[in-house]
């Protein structure tokens, strides 16, 4: 069996000089997270997820904690994530109030009949299936 390979990239915005250090190391802790799953015989999904909660998780990157504002002054997120093996999908968009949209992104893929759900019925499904909030 060939050996996995797992990449992870913080965004492609521009980021400035003095954040390098942050990015790169967030960009680390997030490719250990996902090979962490992969070590332990995890999926390749678990591992995406992983790797995606914690880039969500690290306000360096444009994701989760770290979104930047809209114009309205709020931050919107969205979040996709594939099943290669499938080809099933799911994704949320302008969710306002979820943790790590990228979990509630595999709920939609993984425990309804949807592929993409927005704002507040996301948001919805995510305080059904109790997912922290942020």
């Amino acid at each position: 069996m060939p050996r996995p390979i797992l990449i992870v990239h913080g965004g492609a915005g521009t980021i400035p000089e003095e954040r390098h250090a942050a990015a790169i190391e967030g960009c680390r802790r997030a490719a250990q997270a996902g090979w962490s799953v992969l070590a332990a015989g995890g999926s390749a999904l678990d591992a995406v997820e992983a790797a995606v909660r914690a880039l969500e998780d690290d306000p360096t990157f444009n994701a989760g904690r770290g979104s930047v504002m809209t114009r309205a002054g709020t931050v919107e997120m969205d979040a996709l994530i594939m099943d290669g093996a499938t080809l099933r999908a799911g994704a949320v968009a302008a969710v306002r109030r979820v943790r790590n949209p990228i979990t509630l992104a595999r709920a939609v893929m993984e425990r309804t009949p949807h592929v993409l759900l927005i704002g507040a019925s996301a948001e919805a499904l995510a305080e059904l299936l109790q997912l922290p909030m942020a």
